[in-house]
């Protein structure tokens, strides 16, 4: 998502996104997550929103998962949102997070993946919005690349200019007037990995995307250790850190 002047990310990501999204480890993982937090969700004829669709891997994931609930996306970049239409079957606005082009109330839940980190993206504005088109006791699902100190190449090709940790998500959440707020984090069991990735391997501004192809031994190994993360969260294992920041809220 950005602003009405700037693009959050670089032509060549939403390509990398795109080709990448349905298969790649991480995108799965951050997909079975976000899904698992809406699994028992009734919304009727309310449906949900992808705040920052990118191009749709979230939405076409939802459609299979979830074929019942209805589900509209919402993108600035006109190229992206046109291959999320085509990707996902869905309708797809194009707009900002900061002045969202739907009614109050319009949804009964808000789902925003990595778009509250972009540059372009004011995030009191965005949750403000998310709050006015979430109908009194709508679900708000975010995920939030984690620690500053874990900004690398990757952010600066992707324009995040800010990463969060769980206590100042929950302070966000609760300042912007969300009750049952929930935060914690994910990616917690390749952390070590992750940072010496980023610090160590990959450390230099001008390095590529961390969005790319994996071999498939080593894309299936890293996609098991995420599945196995998984249910231990699910047995109520909290996680100290982690690469991502999953937060759930309430809308009073």
């Amino acid at each position: 998502m950005a602003s009405l002047h700037k693009r959050p990310v670089e032509p060549a990501e939403y390509d990398l996104m795109d080709a990448a999204e349905q298969g790649m480890w991480w995108y799965r993982a951050l997909h079975a997550h976000a899904i698992g937090q809406i699994r028992h969700l009734r919304v009727g004829g309310a449906g949900l929103l992808d705040a920052g669709c990118g191009t749709g891997g979230f939405l076409a994931r939802l459609r299979a998962a979830r074929p019942e609930l209805a589900a509209t996306g919402l993108e600035y970049f006109p190229a992206a949102a046109a291959r999320a239409r085509a990707k996902a079957g869905m309708p797809v606005a194009i707009g900002s997070v900061n002045a969202m082009p739907f009614a109050d109330a319009r949804f009964g839940a808000v789902v925003s993946l990595d778009v509250l980190c972009h540059a372009a993206v004011e995030p009191e504005a965005a949750l403000a919005e998310m709050a006015r088109v979430l109908m009194p006791g709508g679900v708000l699902v975010l995920n939030l690349p984690a620690f500053d100190w874990l900004r690398s190449a990757h952010d600066l090709r992707v324009q995040n200019s800010r990463r969060f940790t769980a206590g100042t998500a929950q302070r966000m959440l609760a300042a912007a007037g969300f009750t049952v707020i929930r935060t914690g984090y994910w990616n917690a069991l390749l952390l070590p990995l992750m940072v010496a990735q980023r610090k160590l391997l990959a450390r230099a501004p001008h390095h590529g995307s961390d969005v790319a192809p994996f071999p498939p031994w080593l894309d299936h190994s890293l996609h098991a250790v995420t599945v196995l993360e998984r249910r231990l969260m699910g047995l109520g294992l909290p996680f100290p850190a982690g690469g991502s920041v999953l937060a759930t809220a309430t809308r009073s």
